[in-house]
């Protein structure tokens, strides 16, 4: 089972994705299959963590991005975590045809 919900929204390309009475041995290392843009909506506490990065806290309104193919993971704030996610792959395919 994910440890997440999604809302789906435009063309399947931005979604909200909520973490919420997940456990932390349930936010495991994985990579994306597209590169995304991330909002953090809302949560206090969170950190990502890239591949051999040391943790960054996740702010509220803040924006970063996850490349794909980047192994990552989210290590467990102090209450829901909330993000606005935009896949690319739209946008790239968009760029790569004009």
């Amino acid at each position: 089972m994910k440890p997440y919900v999604d809302q789906l929204n435009l063309f399947n390309s931005r979604f909200v994705r909520t973490f919420d009475q997940v456990n932390s041995d349930e936010l495991i290392w994985h990579r994306d299959k597209r590169d995304r843009i991330v909002k953090v909506k809302d949560g206090e506490g969170w950190k990502i963590q890239f591949d051999n990065e040391l943790p960054k806290e996740l702010k509220v309104g803040s924006y970063f991005k996850i490349e794909k193919e980047v192994y990552h993971r989210l290590l467990k704030g102090k209450d829901q975590l909330i993000l606005e996610i935009e896949e690319l792959w739209i946008i790239n395919n968009y760029l790569q045809r004009h």
